[in-house]
């Protein structure tokens, strides 16, 4: 009986949070940075080309790791022409100022000489590669920790560059979502407001709805970070499921899943799946997330399970509820 009891514990399912999302060409380059070498790195980007939203997500998950090494700078003195060495080391001074404002605390300024050098090397990552939409990604992403933000002339000016290069770039939106939230530099409305128009404008089969859902997270992490120690929300329970926010669940899923060609996950689609997934999960869209984990096999996210409790147990347990009702 007890080695029965084992094997059923052996075989239960578990989530594969693999950060890279099962991106091995991404794990390799990661794992070069670790170890000190460059190399794999500018190959990758390479190979990547012009795909942009490939492209986003790897220089994303590359500064992340390069923020704790020199290999950003190594591969920048030793091939300083080198357009995407400028790309990179741009990103990754944004990551390092925010893991410095992270590290501070919440409400502690970011000195503004830091931050405007951080700025300068993304403008010339700018000037170093002009068709890339990236390096208005990395501006987007630290105009968040300007005290007051940035003036709205210049942060226009940065997303009409970004979107000049790639209008449909998620993680661009999803930058300047989190610029106009409450918990930033905006309030609940000109979130929504932001999500919602560019939902109503994106292409079938582009991510971009899935904005209104990322908006839902922000919300509830404000919300929920403002009464901690002060007990429940009152009406806080219908936040996932209210008619409003399952119909943009579903519109989501026609719009963005229904329109995009059919096959498996890329890497750069996981994250935000994850996000329409733990939607339609709270949401209580049976149908919906039964076909959504199908997408996505095992493959899940940190973000945004980590918001409503222990995610490899959420992810299992209504992974499991999806496939009993499918």
């Amino acid at each position: 009986m007890a080695v029965r009891r084992r094997n059923r514990r052996s075989t239960r399912f578990a989530p594969d949070f693999d950060p890279d999302f099962g991106d091995r060409a991404l794990t390799d380059a990661r794992h070069d940075i670790v170890i000190g070498r460059w190399q794999g790195v500018r190959d990758l980007l390479r190979d990547t080309g012009d795909d942009w939203s490939r492209r986003t997500h790897r220089l994303r998950l590359l500064a992340h790791a390069a923020a704790g090494s020199t290999a950003a700078e190594a591969w920048r003195a030793a091939e300083p022409d080198h357009p995407d060495a400028a790309v990179l080391r741009a990103a990754t001074e944004v990551v390092r100022v925010f893991n410095q404002a992270i590290a501070a605390g919440r409400g502690t300024a970011v000195d503004r000489g830091r931050l405007d050098v951080a700025v300068m090397a993304c403008l010339g990552a700018a000037d170093a590669r002009p068709a890339d939409p990236m390096p208005w990604v990395s501006l987007l992403t630290v105009a968040r920790l300007y005290e007051g933000g940035v003036g709205r002339a210049e942060l226009r000016r940065w997303w009409d560059e970004l979107r000049r290069r790639d209008p449909h770039n998620l993680e661009g939106h999803v930058q300047l979502l989190r610029y106009w939230s409450a918990r930033w530099h905006g309030t609940h409305g000109s979130m929504y407001d932001f999500a919602r128009d560019a939902a109503g404008a994106a292409p079938p089969g582009s991510p971009l709805p899935v904005l209104v859902q990322i908006a839902r997270v922000e919300e509830y992490r404000y919300i929920a970070d403002a009464a901690r120690g002060r007990g429940p929300v009152r009406g806080f329970d219908q936040h996932w499921k209210h008619e409003l926010a399952a119909t943009e669940v579903r519109r989501t899923w026609e719009r963005w899943v229904g329109g995009r060609s059919p096959g498996p996950a890329r890497p750069e689609e996981v994250e935000p799946l994850n996000y329409l997934t733990h939607a339609a999960c709270y949401a209580g869209l049976g149908a919906v997330y039964g076909e959504l984990f199908g997408l996505l096999g095992a493959r899940a996210s940190w973000a945004p399970w980590a918001f409503t409790g222990e995610p490899a147990e959420q992810f299992a347990r209504w992974r499991g509820d999806g496939r009993a009702t499918s």
